[in-house]
């Protein structure tokens, strides 16, 4: 059986459906049934349940984007930066292995030498280097938190999609922003970060940090010829900002992370990640409404 916080999530929604495919029982726990913030709480509920995993999919990311973190910036905290480190203390406690879903939105732009950032780069869009949303600093600070946890995978997520339409997918946010940045960026298809993570115990691949990002980058003009190809979008017209300053000054409170990730340690680990511009496609082609 596996502990999972955050289920009712976009997230926590595909762990629960990718682990039951696996033929294991989910115990998904919300805040209103066990207040798992309390570290005292989760391990009684650990020791009661032994759980043979716990996989946190719970956070703050804001509604309906990163811009609401700004106005709430206690719960944007706990939930980023004070909850993982709770929940480290009940998995340590309790000798049971986890995984921590990060985010991939603690950098921006490329590596130094031209290339993705890798898990043991430091952070360059965090609150050290005083540049970033208040979302990204908190989820930069909740891996300070986990720094040499025990017995835990750090799974970081980029710009979640898949085939089904729905608010959170960046494919769905493409085609209904009025008006788009044009950036590059490494994506996560839900659905194969979800099975690469849960790969990770069943192969029992070492503990550490993981970009479960596809392997390659996007633009967002290529992301829009992709739907374009597709013909899901009808005769709709796509607009971008003239640049960045523009988008900052008419469409966002906050800057935002574009970067490009690298994830040869995942690859070479066994896990299974595709072609970002190839999942596109696929997902395109399966394309279907939020049930």
């Amino acid at each position: 059986m596996i502990i999972l916080l955050g289920a009712s999530g976009y997230v926590g929604t595909a762990f629960g459906a990718a682990i039951r495919a696996t033929g294991r029982e989910v115990l998904p726990v919300s805040r209103a049934d066990v207040d798992y913030t309390k570290s005292d709480v989760l391990v009684d509920l650990i020791k009661t349940t032994q759980p043979e995993f716990l996989i946190n999919a719970a956070g703050y990311s804001g509604k309906p984007n990163v811009d609401a973190c700004e106005l709430h910036k206690s719960e944007c905290l706990d939930g980023n930066a004070v909850l993982p480190g709770s929940i480290r203390l009940a998995c340590e406690q309790t000798g049971t292995r986890w995984g921590h879903v990060s985010s991939g939105c603690i950098y921006t732009g490329v590596n130094v030498d031209g290339s993705g950032f890798k898990e043991s780069d430091p952070p360059n869009f965090c609150f050290r280097t005083d540049n970033c949303s208040f979302y990204s600093g908190t989820k930069a600070l909740g891996e300070d938190v986990l720094e040499g946890a025990e017995q835990c995978y750090i799974w970081r997520l980029r710009i979640p999609f898949n085939h089904v339409d729905g608010p959170r997918n960046y494919l769905s946010k493409v085609m209904r922003y009025e008006r788009l940045l044009d950036a590059e960026n490494s994506l996560s298809h839900l659905d194969e970060f979800v099975g690469a993570a849960v790969e990770c115990f069943d192969k029992q691949v070492p503990f550490g940090i993981y970009n479960l990002t596809n392997t390659g980058s996007v633009t967002t003009r290529e992301v829009v010829d992709l739907i374009k190809e597709s013909g899901i979008a009808g005769e709709k017209e796509f607009d971008f900002f003239g640049s960045e300053d523009e988008f900052m000054k008419i469409a966002a409170k906050t800057p935002r992370s574009n970067c490009v990730m690298d994830n040869s340690k995942a690859l070479a680990a066994g896990l299974t990640l595709s072609s970002v511009h190839d999942v596109i496609r696929s997902s395109l082609a399966k394309w279907k409404p939020e049930a």
